[in-house]
């Protein structure tokens, strides 16, 4: 059911942006955020339900939002109405009164770069790339979760360092300045002990997609192997880009957030050349937080109305 249209900027509206590692609340009253808070994760594919539901109640709470009259979520992996749903009924009970919204993250990046068409890429724990066009037609690339894609991804980028460290182990060679920095972010003495670490039940795609930072800052040190990893991971965003651009008949602007997306230099400088060569040049890399894309979409009433 689609919602109507809601301009009304008095009541108290709750923004979240749902990711794999963490989840972000703002407490909008009268188009002000008045409070903005991180929990853990409450995306069911990268944490269980008890935990997402725990989460989601920590957040509220704090929040103080139990007589919130909207709330607007975007959240990876709601790549269904069934997903969706699933979401909103998380949510329902800690706003029992409000209209629930649940849409795919990726909405939220191009309503927080402030365009109503467009694409927009996310690079952060995971990866996709979502657009629309001005007939309303949408298309997607990438965001099928970690084992099927992930593409350009921390994630990626984590499990990259730890294969690139095997590699070289198994050749014999000793661990050079990347595998170095690896192991000592992860508390280990030899690259033997990644196979465990990597496979242990304590060690999902939140603490592999923090180990990006070690690939690029080697890169920004000027480490072959990392800046290897680091343009490739900008060559898979762009191309998702691009078959999204191509299929709504598309020139831009492609949006580029999230956090490998807002604060890697290499990655953006590698995004834009690989779309340039695709003839995209209105490229963007968002200024603020994908979260603040809920304050817009909430006015526009943009996505699917979803009440338990």
């Amino acid at each position: 059911m689609q919602s109507a249209p809601d301009r009304t900027t008095g009541g108290l509206m709750i923004g979240l942006d749902i990711g794999g590692t963490k989840t972000r609340g703002i407490k909008v009253v009268g188009g002000e955020v008045q409070a903005d808070l991180e929990v853990g994760s409450a995306n069911v594919q990268n944490v269980s339900r008890e935990t997402a539901a725990a989460n989601l109640a920590e957040l509220f709470a704090a929040l103080d939002a139990g007589d919130a009259a909207r709330v607007f979520a975007g959240s990876g992996g709601v790549d269904t109405e069934a997903d969706a749903d699933a979401l909103a009924a998380l949510i329902h009970p800690h706003a029992p009164r409000a209209r629930v919204t649940v849409v795919h993250d990726s909405r939220l990046l191009l309503a927080a770069g402030r365009a109503r068409t467009g694409v927009a890429v996310i690079a952060g724990t995971g990866s996709a790339a979502w657009g629309t066009n001005d007939a309303g037609e949408e298309a997607r690339a990438g965001g099928w979760g970690y084992l099927l894609g992930d593409e350009g991804s921390g994630y990626w980028l984590g499990r990259e360092a730890v294969r690139y460290s095997l590699h070289r182990m198994n050749l014999g060679l000793e661990p050079d300045d990347l595998t170095q920095a690896l192991l000592a972010s992860t508390d280990l003495a030899h690259p033997n002990e990644l196979i465990a670490l990597f496979h242990a039940p304590g060690t999902g795609r939140r603490y592999w997609a923090q180990r990006s930072r070690v690939v690029t800052e080697a890169a920004d040190a000027g480490h072959v192997g990392a800046r290897f990893m680091v343009d490739q991971a900008a060559h898979d965003l762009a191309r998702m880009a691009a078959q999204v651009a191509r299929q709504l008949d598309l020139e831009g602007p492609v949006i580029l957030g999230s956090g490998l997306g807002m604060n890697v230099g290499r990655i953006q400088d590698g995004f834009r050349a690989g779309l340039a060569e695709q003839g995209i040049t209105d490229v963007r890399i968002l200024d603020r937080d994908p979260i603040f894309g809920t304050i817009e979409l909430a006015a526009d009433g943009g996505g699917g109305e979803r009440v338990p």
